[in-house]
Formats: C-alpha cells, structure tokens, sequence
C-alpha cells in the first residue's frame, strides 16, 4: 500500500499538471478534395449563402454523413501525413463547414471513400503539395 505521504504528492502532481492535461477527442481519417461546380449541394441545394466567405468548406464522406445530420457542422481539419513527404502545411489547422455529400456531389472528389472532401481552398490551405488525399486529423466543434 502506498504512503499518504506518496498520495498526497501525487494529488497535488493532479492538481498542479491537470489544466494542462488534455485528452484527444478528434479521429483520423482521409481528406481528399474537389473542384467547382459546388453546387447544387445535397444539404442546401444552390443556394450561394451556404458557402463560407473563407471557401472552407468540405462535403461529408459517408463516415460522418449521419443521413444528412452532417449538414452545417464544423469540423477543425489538420494535415498529418501525405504519400509526399513535407506535404502538410506544419501547425496548419482549419475549420471547415459541411455543405454536401461526398457520394452524391456534382463534382467527384480526387479520391473516393475519404472522410471528408475539402473545396479547392481548403485543401490547398493545409497542403502544399498536389497529391490526391491526405491523412487528417478532424474534430467537430
């Protein structure tokens, strides 16, 4: 059995480190992209409001799709690797808004069954360079 003297210490080890503990709630998957037309989109049809003034946007592969639920969501998007080495833009993490379905949109994405299909902008935001998919990391907000 441990000491008090040992518990203590590590109480407060807690209570000193425990704001900078943090537990990752994002998952990993694939990011591939997709060139205009944008619309129509299967969330809001042609209506040019849906799309943020940034252009980060992204269509939602069927993973996170949710029948639809996906549409208006917000996800933070980090590039983690690519087949091309120094692809990633480092510390680059964007905030992207689902406005369509992957499977159904009018333009294909470069690669099919990824996670999420950023717009052009996007994709170039967090890559620099061509490649067809990256490997991400996302979160939703």
């Amino acid at each position: 059995m441990l000491k008090p003297e040992i518990l203590l210490l590590w109480f407060f080890l807690l209570l000193l480190l425990g704001p900078e503990l943090r537990f990752s709630g994002a998952d990993i998957g694939t990011a591939s992209q997709y060139a205009p037309p944008y619309i129509p989109t299967a969330c809001y049809g042609s209506d040019m409001s849906q799309f943020p003034t940034s252009s980060l946007f992204a269509a939602a592969g069927e993973g996170i799709w949710d029948n639809g639920a996906a549409c208006g969501r917000q996800y933070l998007v980090k590039c983690i690797s690519a087949q091309v080495p120094k692809t990633c833009v480092e510390g680059q993490t964007i905030q992207v808004k689902i406005v369509d379905r992957a499977l159904t949109s009018v333009s294909p994405p470069s690669r099919a069954g990824s996670s999420l299909v950023l717009s052009n902008i996007a994709f170039e935001t967090i890559a620099q360079n061509a490649v067809p998919y990256l490997n991400v990391e996302f979160q939703q907000l």
